[in-house]
């Protein structure tokens, strides 16, 4: 988790109350501001409600509301005494599924709505073997609508129990279970007494506690350049420095420094964020920096210490998510766009597709199809500069785009 700001992500399939649950506990904790609670009150008479509906607080565009559904991913922010939030909502319908993705993919916490009356589906398990495939560290299974279900401990369990069955083995991700009502608020911001069966925390209780799983990355240094900064002016006639995000490991003045693709090394001079000088950047802020030498550095190129250089490959091995209609072909001809960079890659072979119930690989023909979860062997114009998604999220993806449309049609996570 970055610092003390915690990315938690709402999935699930279509109507398990993923919006409901953000509204009950932004409502419940008193996180809501006196102009946004007039503005679904008034959505209430609008739309035809007999009480508040608190997923307006995050369903936001017309057509969600008219709908009762969400389309787009939508951004929230709280905070308790321990820590600052930002609450993700993200769609459930299957064709929505790259907005999960993207709500999903520097996600610290999961909390996958199960529908208590519906069940664990299709789309609740897509969802949920998604968060594990993307590294989410925790996973927060939430059995929704027990109201509905008379608060049934019977039913809690049974339910927990096809979930603890379905489960990877091997998974680096926790999991968790509460039973809620994110209608009534129950085990949402307080323990409930509809409930004196369940002994755990409420889900704001539970998301307090989670602490991150610290990796040691001081070595591994990774910097994507997205701009050259060479200002045409008296002021600053020589400066010449290379802006971007760090998105993973730390730097200091003085440290050695490898410029890929070049694989040239020189030293870091200056570290820059605006016009503020720092004598060390780490994960997740976005300076300038200045090296010693004029080597050739490009939008596209890396810094990296050049003790813990990337892996380079022309052939490497991904999973990938189909997020297209369009089925994703053996022998395709796509564009690659890892980090700020663009690659021409070829689908060279389509290994395996995951079925969803086994949660195993299983060999396919040819094509992936929509939605569908396969390992792909790709081939690209160039070497890339990667980590295995397993070591570095960011380094280890990279999406593929339609060379026609410009659309994106898969994400990938190399392996």
């Amino acid at each position: 988790m970055n610092g003390n700001m915690v990315r938690v992500i709402t999935a699930g399939s279509v109507d398990n109350g993923k919006s409901t649950l953000i509204g009950r506990l932004l409502f419940d904790s008193k996180q809501i501001l006196i102009d946004q609670l007039e503005n679904i009150e008034k959505a209430k008479y609008r739309y035809g409600n007999e009480e508040i509906n608190l997923a307006f607080l995050t369903d936001g565009l017309k057509a969600e509301r008219e709908q009762g559904i969400t389309i787009d991913v939508a951004y929230r922010y709280f905070s308790t005494k321990k820590r600052k939030y930002i609450l993700i909502d993200c769609p459930g319908h299957i064709q929505y599924t790259k907005n999960m993705i993207t709500g999903s993919s520097n996600a610290d916490i999961a909390i996958i709505l199960i529908d208590g009356q519906e069940g664990f589906n299709n789309q609740s398990k897509r969802h949920a073997y998604l968060s594990i495939l993307l590294g989410i560290g925790h996973i927060i299974f939430a059995i929704n609508k027990m109201d509905l279900l008379e608060y049934s401990q019977d039913t809690y369990l049974d339910l927990v129990s096809s979930i603890n069955e379905w489960l990877p083995n091997e998974s680096k991700s926790e999991f968790y279970f509460l039973p809620v009502s994110a209608l009534k608020g129950d085990n949402i911001v307080e323990k409930s007494g509809t409930m004196p069966w369940y002994s755990g925390n409420s889900l704001l209780d539970l998301l307090d506690e989670l602490e991150s799983n610290t990796e040691s990355e001081n070595d591994c240094f990774r910097f994507p350049i997205q701009w050259v900064i060479r200002p045409q002016s008296k002021e600053f006639q020589n400066h010449r420095s290379y802006a971007g995000a760090v998105i993973r490991g730390k730097a200091q003045v003085g440290d050695s420094i490898m410029a890929l693709p070049s694989g040239l090394i020189s030293k870091i001079n200056k570290i820059q964020i605006g016009l503020e000088n720092f004598s060390e950047i780490n994960t997740g802020l976005s300076p300038s920096i200045s090296i010693n030498d004029d080597l050739d550095i490009s939008r596209g190129s890396i810094l990296v210490n050049p003790l813990n250089p990337p892996k380079t490959a022309n052939r490497l091995n991904a999973i990938a998510v189909n997020l297209n209609p369009a089925p994703l072909k053996k022998e395709g001809h796509y564009l690659l766009k890892h980090n700020s960079k663009w690659f021409k890659a070829i689908i060279e072979d389509i290994y395996s597709e995951l079925d969803l119930n086994k949660l195993c690989f299983e060999k396919v023909s040819s094509n992936l199809s929509f939605n569908s979860i396969g390992k792909i062997k790709l081939l690209l114009n160039e070497d890339i500069f990667f980590d295995l998604y397993s070591e570095n999220r960011i380094m280890g993806s990279a999406i593929l785009v339609d060379e026609s449309t410009n659309e994106t049609v898969s994400a990938l996570m190399f392996i």
